[in-house]
């Protein structure tokens, strides 16, 4: 397999979080995935045993209802040969039907040779069925098979659904989990990992829980239970028959062995080329303004269809080493049954007497017949194909193995921002944000920040001002412990965030963005998103603050008012003052406004934070712009150079300092805006 290690390389690189995940799992390795779905199981226990009795029942009953209905209609009803008395009770029919006793005893001694056949003049002859007594078998017999098959036929359907129900809600209770987990790890993992992989970890390498119960619970047992049973029928009717059962299984083992780790090897490397192919498709919708406006629609085409080839061909080689352990299995099973149907015939032909008289209390297939082939065969076959559908079962759960890998790495990632154990709730009233000596860095190559030092009281508002890459918004997200500074301390009210619990933090803090998210939901809905037990009459207000009302109320249904899709239905500006709404509408004692008027014009800008002043006079508010009509309404202003504080000040201050960097970040901006560039 020389392309593996080309292919291996290849899927590493389209999911960066893939790369510590290892290759191919041993025995142990699969079982302690297994043992790690019990506590999702646990909660449907009841219900799993439930549906597993349901199934062997099932299954017993068809498979038992055969060996009887074999005999019944073959010797009895065509032969004319009399019932067992098992087999009389089961068609509710009286003695006449069954061999008198002494005739009964003399056929059982004759087929367990007892008596030797030379000492007798001729084959005894034994009592017939009368032609009145084979229809009334034969009519009895139908009307019980269509009975049971009725039973059956109505039964599965319920059962099938039931199975579903319980597998589904297995699957949910995962998947919550994962998202929960997914959206406590911080924004260093989300940055460097493709959010495909998210997804289709999710979505995707989840439901293997559902298919695990199935491939690992369900049909096992089913396949075990009735290929054990067709194994104890196969020797009951012959030794050698159950040794060619029992030595067939080596090299088809062997052979299970050898393709294991090769199927787990494929198996990955499709999951990979699938959840880079999600991503694909996820950047092309969130990007097609983008791609339309670019005329770059046969990029994002050769780019999709490549990721798409790759995904293909990594799933048909996957299915491509099933398959082919498949058709080697095939091949030695039907090496086995050709070898036991020529020892049957041959028996059949000798009428040799069977092993344990084929379980002649209810069965009664004494000797080899017609009815005793036909029952042997169809428990060899049974038997066999069984053995096969755990081979298949097993090459299934090599790539469910792979999928729950996959699901529990996301499970185990450890989120960098946890809270301690004895972490408190931020204190109130919060009277006053610091950043002391503050650094942090994405990566160990470049720092964002360095030594960031100032302090934000209450009732002020904070402008934080700089080149693009300063770090501005950086020092926000420190703020909300999107991420843990590497040096230096940010506290409230004197106490580190470290020491804080995560929730109370950024409950008391309300962000406003630039491009915030909008929902397909009403304009009141997407105020109020995130915030429980709000008002109408807050929504309204908050509204009112951010200078949305007005063009809120001349939408045709109002606050009522379906939105599109992110929004698509409004201007920037619009989105802009509900975003801003719906960070006013949570009444949090810290309030983070991300150029938060940079597509509204000056009289709107003008008014909205005039009524932002005004809502703050108990609030601390940084603000992140670059319009000075903005920042000079400011009580102190921020300067960021190269990741430094290296100003502090009001904007009058700051502005009368000839060689200050505000004063030539000031004039800079102010010459730009002049001549319109």
């Amino acid at each position: 397999m020389s392309d593996e290690v080309p292919d291996l390389r290849r899927a590493a690189r389209l999911s960066p979080s893939d790369l510590s995940e290892p290759n191919r799992l041993s025995v142990r390795q699969s079982a302690d995935l297994f043992l790690r779905t019990w506590p999702y199981l646990k909660p449907q226990l009841g219900h799993l045993i439930l549906l597993v009795g349901l199934r062997l029942a099932i299954e017993l009953i068809w498979t038992f209802a055969m060996l009887v209905a074999y005999d019944v209609f073959n010797n009895k009803v065509l032969v004319g040969e009399k019932l067992e008395p098992a087999q009389a009770a089961l068609l509710f029919l009286d003695d006449s039907y069954v061999l008198p006793a002494d005739e009964l005893e003399l056929k059982r001694a004759l087929d367990s040779d007892d008596i030797e056949s030379e000492n007798q003049e001729g084959p005894p002859e034994f009592s017939k069925l009368t032609s009145e007594q084979r229809k009334t078998i034969r009519n009895r017999f139908f009307v019980l098979c269509a009975i049971a098959g009725i039973m059956i036929f109505m039964l599965a359907p319920i059962v099938d659904y039931y199975r579903t129900w319980i597998l589904q809600r297995v699957n949910q209770f995962l998947r919550v989990t994962m998202i929960e987990r997914a959206e406590h790890l911080s924004l260093r993992y989300h940055n460097h990992a493709r959010s495909g992989d998210a997804i289709y970890r999710v979505y995707q390498d989840s439901a293997m829980i559902t298919n695990l119960l199935d491939f690992l619970v369900l049909q096992p047992t089913i396949a075990i239970f009735t290929a054990t049973f067709s194994f104890v029928v196969i020797v009951s009717f012959s030794l050698t028959l159950g040794l060619i059962a029992f030595v067939g299984m080596v090299p088809i083992l062997w052979l299970v062995v050898w393709f294991t780790p090769r199927i787990q090897l494929r198996s990955r490397m499709a999951r990979r080329t699938n959840s880079a192919l999600t991503s694909r498709i996820q950047e092309a919708f969130q990007a097609i303004r983008l791609i339309k406006a670019n005329l770059s629609l046969g990029v994002m085409f050769e780019r999709f269809n490549n990721d798409s080839y790759e995904a293909l061909n990594a799933a048909f080689l996957l299915r491509a080493e099933m398959l082919l352990m498949r058709t080697l299995v095939a091949l030695m099973i039907g090496v086995m049954i050709i070898a036991s149907q020529y020892l049957m015939v041959t028996w059949v032909i000798g009428n040799e007497a069977t092993f344990l008289f084929g379980l002649v209390f209810l069965v009664g297939f004494a000797r080899w017949n017609f009815g005793a082939y036909q029952a042997a065969n169809s428990r060899m076959s049974e038997y066999v194909w069984n053995v096969n559908d755990l081979i298949r079962v097993w090459s299934a759960l090599q790539d469910m193995v792979v999928g729950l890998d996959r699901a529990f790495f996301l499970l185990d990632l450890k989120p960098d921002i946890a809270d301690k154990r004895d972490a408190s709730p931020v204190p109130s009233p919060i009277r006053s944000v610091s950043f002391e000596n503050v650094a942090f860095a994405y990566d160990t190559e470049s720092s964002i920040l360095k030594d960031v030092s100032m302090q934000a009281n209450v009732g002020t508002i904070t402008a934080i001002v700089g080149s693009t890459g300063s770090g501005k918004s950086t020092l926000m997200s420190l703020l909300l412990r999107l991420y843990d500074p590497d040096a230096g301390v940010i506290s409230i009210n004197g106490m580190d965030l470290r020491d804080l619990q995560v929730k109370s933090l950024r409950g008391n803090i309300a962000i406003a963005l630039q491009q915030n998210t909008l929902f397909a939901a009403s304009v009141a809905d997407n105020i109020a998103y995130a915030t429980s037990d709000v008002s109408r009459d807050q929504i309204e207000h908050a509204a009112r603050i951010a200078c949305a009302d007005e063009f809120i109320t001349e939408m045709p249904n109002g606050y009522e008012s379906e939105l599109g899709e992110r929004g698509s239905k409004l201007s920037t500006g619009q989105r802009q003052r509900l975003s801003i709404a719906r960070a006013v509408v949570r009444d949090t004692p810290i309030l983070i406004l991300d150029e938060p008027t940079a597509s509204l014009d000056a009289e709107t800008e003008h008014q909205v934070m005039a009524n932002l002043a005004k809502w703050a006079e108990n609030r601390i508010v940084f603000l992140i712009t670059h319009r000075f009509s903005t920042i000079q309404s400011a009580d102190q202003i921020a300067v960021l150079q190269d990741g430094k504080i290296v100003e502090c000040d009001s904007h009058a201050n700051l502005v009368a300092d000839p060689n200050g960097h505000y004063r030539t970040f000031f004039n800079s901006e102010l010459g730009l805006a002049e001549t319109g560039e």
